[in-house]
């Protein structure tokens, strides 16, 4: 079977969110499984400089605006997954992020650099136009930056089948009608059944009308975006088309993530040996600039900072905790409101708050192992990896009961701690009292050190890895494959 894996982001090569991670580790998986895949990467300036054994691969023609572009043939680090990148400097070779310029803005150009890469996509997967000695079965595209290639694959009428994953339905790639033209689409397809959406082209939207299948990246995700409260206006595209959605719950990747052998910690531990996890704590906590104090639950958060990520309702409850013995430490970044107000904080609370504005990975994993507790009250999370990793190290989480956090975390209660299964504390609603009162819930479970150790070990007992989701995916593309050529409305 042979898959072409299409996405704007994969770790290590460029990372700015859990895209990456997925795509990172995914592919990986599906290889061991014995399919022949292949990474479609836009050529980022760290994509060239991290990228093993680059080489020519050849050119590609027929490119909107542009004309043509350079292919490259490279390998991931450590996974040795082959990777085709789009190498084409104007696009690509610029200071700043995938999506964003050094301000903050986004490219003004992201319309075209992210329909190249969907066109790219569905050229290597038209046999009529042979680029490379290669051609895949699957164009399996990601999110909206590669929504366009189903739409491009059903007008050169591909044999290749197509596959939209949607990590995030609020991201809808939309931009005006007139890159319909630009980006050589037709006409015709630029309507309420095609790519049409509020007079704008939608490039999501082109996947999820023109992809043989679409799936999200949990089961209750999928469920979710056929209401109007989570559908994001695509709920009634997503309803006509239920009998080609499933959710598949993401993994992580159980070598990077590793108490017992991650090199970013200072102590390493495991699920028989979590005594050594009060050490993570204290190094932490001198780390962060915090009070070391060994009875003082910690509360760990690693998130955007944004509506989504609820941490808004998290300031309005901050001073309670603090004021009931509590420490935070919290990285990330997001709204410029919520970095403000988590600032504030520090200053009223110093040595029981910490805040770093930015991201780093080794800290990342030093307060998902150091902290007692980590704190995600997402209004919404199409599957969430933060409480995976929370589980993994044995820091129970609190989340919503929401999208993936809800297919991941077991609200501890009397009979789940009966059954062996609690493994977190689950919010009913999004909502700041009721995130205070779970909280509340969880700090008298970690009062009791019996309970909260079993707790513990639950979490870090679980399957998280990929290969039981690659399962899953290899199931869903033979599906692919044998169903019939569907019909468009």
């Amino acid at each position: 079977m042979r898959i072409l894996y299409v996405t704007s982001e994969a770790y290590p090569l460029i990372k700015t969110g859990g895209l990456a991670d997925v795509s990172g580790s995914l592919p990986a998986a599906i290889k061991g499984l014995g399919a022949d895949i292949r990474i479609l990467l836009p050529g980022y300036p760290q994509v060239l400089e991290n990228a093993f054994e680059l080489d020519g691969l050849g050119s590609v023609e027929h490119l909107p605006v542009i004309g043509k572009a350079n292919l490259l043939s490279g390998l991931m680090p450590d996974t040795e997954v082959p990777v085709i990148i789009i190498d084409s400097p104007t696009l690509y070779q610029r200071e700043g992020g995938p999506y964003l310029n050094s301000h903050g803005l986004e490219w003004e150009d992201n319309a075209l650099r992210f329909g190249i890469l969907s066109r790219v996509a569905a050229l290597l997967a038209d046999q009529a136009n042979v680029i490379i000695d290669w051609s895949p079965d699957i164009v399996h595209c990601n999110d909206w930056q590669s929504g366009l290639a189903p739409a491009y694959m059903h007008f050169m009428k591909t044999h290749a089948r197509s596959l939209i994953s949607v990590h995030n339905l609020a991201f809808q790639g939309c931009f005006p009608s007139e890159w319909v033209e630009k980006l050589w689409l037709p006409w015709e397809s630029y309507q309420i059944d095609g790519i049409e959406y509020h007079n704008q082209l939608s490039f999501l939207k082109a996947g999820l009308y023109y992809a043989d299948a679409i799936n999200t990246v949990s089961p209750t995700y999928a469920r979710e975006i056929r209401t109007s409260e989570l559908g994001f206006g695509m709920e009634g595209l997503l309803a006509y088309r239920q009998h080609d959605l499933e959710g598949i719950l993401n993994g992580i990747d159980l070598n990077e993530w590793n108490p017992a052998t991650d090199a970013n910690l200072p102590f390493n531990y495991d699920s028989d040996h979590l005594e050594d996890k009060q050490r993570v704590k204290t190094a932490l906590q001198e780390r962060s600039g915090l009070k070391v104090m060994e009875n003082a639950p910690l509360l760990g958060v690693v998130s955007r900072l944004t509506h989504q990520k609820g941490l808004d309702m998290l300031t309005t409850i901050t001073n309670t905790l603090l004021q009931r013995g509590c420490q935070i430490v919290l990285l990330g970044s997001g709204e410029h409101y919520l970095e403000e107000e988590f600032r504030r904080l520090v200053h009223d609370f110093p040595g029981q708050i910490s805040v770093t504005i930015g991201y780093d990975e080794s800290y990342a994993h030093h307060i998902m192992a150091g902290s007692d507790i980590f704190i995600m009250p997402s209004r919404f999370e199409p599957c969430g990896l933060n409480q995976m990793y929370g589980l993994r190290y044995g820091t129970p989480p609190v989340v919503t009961h929401t999208g993936g956090l809800a297919d991941t975390v077991i609200d501890t209660t009397d009979a789940t701690i009966a059954n062996g299964t609690a493994n977190g504390f689950t919010i009913p609603t999004a909502d700041a009292v009721q995130l205070l009162l779970t909280i509340e819930r969880a700090l008298r479970f970690f009062q009791d050190k019996k309970t909260w150790r079993q707790i513990q070990r639950n979490g870090m007992k679980l399957d998280l890895g990929w290969e039981r989701s690659a399962k899953n995916y290899w199931s869903l593309y033979q599906r692919i494959l044998n169903k019939k050529t569907r019909r468009l409305k």
